[in-house]
C-alpha cells in the first residue's frame, strides 16, 4: 500500500472499529494499532507508508496528545504501540502493565523552540530579559499545549518558568488541546506567538522559529514507544523495530527529529 493506504481514525472510531469489525479478512496478529503523540503527525504518516509498501500489515495511526492516548490505553482502547512526546506518561502506563516493558525504547529527541506567523517580523531572545507579554501586544496571546497535562506545554511551562517569565504571562496564554493545535492558532495569525516543538515549525510553512530554548531550560524531550500489553503481537514488536531502523529514521530526520541515540 501507499500513502492511500494509511488510515488515521479517531480515538473513538478507533474503538467501535475494535469492537464491530470482524476479523475474517485479515488475523488479528496483522492489525496494527498505532497512538503516537500529535506533534508526530507528519513524520508518522509517512514512515507509516514506507512500511506498509512493504509488508501486509493492517497498519492505524491514531494521533492526539500524549497524555489523552495514555488515558484511553487505561481504558482499553486498542492500541498495539504507543509513542508519546514524554517519559512521564509511558512511565505511568509501564507502572500499571499496561506496556510490554521489555519493548520499550527511547526511539526521537526534539527542541522547543518560539514560533510567530510567517508574515511576522518580530523578533526576541529568550533569555531573562525576553518581554514576551509586550510582544504579544494588545490583547494577544501566547499559544501553547495543555500546560498541566501535554508534554509539549509541560516543556514550555518549565522553560518560561525556568527564564522567570512564567508569572508575566498569567492570562496571556491560549492553551490547546495538543501541540498541533497551538501550532495551528500560530499559523492562522490567531496568536502573535506560540510555544511548539521545533519539528512543528518544520512541518508548517506558515510559522518562522523566532528563537530556540536553551534545552537546560525543560526536560529533555525524549519520545518513548512500547508495544502494548494487550497487543503484544509479532506484527506489533516488527513496527516497533521498523520505526529504529534506517528508513525510519530518515524519515523522523526530514521532518525535524532527532534520533534517541543521535543525531
Amino acid at each position: 500500500m501507499g500513502m492511500n493506504g494509511i488510515k488515521a481514525f479517531s480515538i473513538v472510531a478507533l474503538v467501535l472499529a475494535s469492537m464491530a469489525t470482524p476479523l475474517s479478512a485479515r488475523a488479528a496478529g496483522d492489525r496494527v494499532v498505532v497512538f503516537a503523540a500529535a506533534s508526530l503527525k507528519n513524520a508518522m504518516d509517512d514512515v507509516a507508508a514506507a512500511y506498509e509498501r512493504v509488508h501486509d500489515a493492517d497498519l492505524r495511526v491514531s494521533y492526539a496528545g500524549s497524555s489523552t492516548l495514555a488515558r484511553q490505553i487505561e481504558q482499553g482502547a486498542p492500541a498495539a504501540v504507543y509513542v508519546s512526546a514524554n517519559e512521564a506518561w509511558m512511565d505511568r502506563l509501564e507502572n500499571k502493565g499496561r506496556i510490554a516493558a521489555a519493548s520499550r525504547i527511547d526511539l526521537l529527541r526534539n527542541e522547543l523552540v518560539l514560533v510567530a506567523p510567517a508574515s511576522s517580523d518580530v523578533r526576541a531572545t529568550l533569555d531573562a530579559s525576553a518581554d514576551l507579554r509586550s510582544l504579544l501586544g494588545a490583547g494577544g496571546y501566547l499559544a501553547m499545549a495543555n500546560t498541566d497535562a501535554v508534554p509539549a506545554g509541560i516543556y514550555g511551562r518549565q522553560a518560561l518558568q525556568h527564564l522567570g517569565l512564567w508569572d508575566g504571562l498569567q492570562g496571556r496564554i491560549a492553551q490547546a488541546e495538543d501541540v498541533r493545535a497551538a501550532l495551528a492558532l500560530v499559523a492562522r495569525g490567531e496568536t502573535p506567538l506560540g510555544i511548539v516543538y521545533s519539528s512543528d515549525a518544520v512541518a508548517q510553512a506558515d510559522v518562522r522559529v523566532v528563537d530556540t530554548f536553551a534545552s537546560d531550560s525543560h526536560d529533555a524531550i525524549v519520545y518513548p514507544a512500547a508495544v502494548t500489553a494487550d497487543a503484544d503481537t509479532p506484527a506489533a514488536r516488527d513496527f516497533l523495530a521498523f520505526l529504529q531502523g534506517e528508513q525510519a529514521r530518515t524519515l523522523f530526520r526530514k521532518w525535524g527529529f532527532g534520533v534517541a541515540d543521535g543525531e
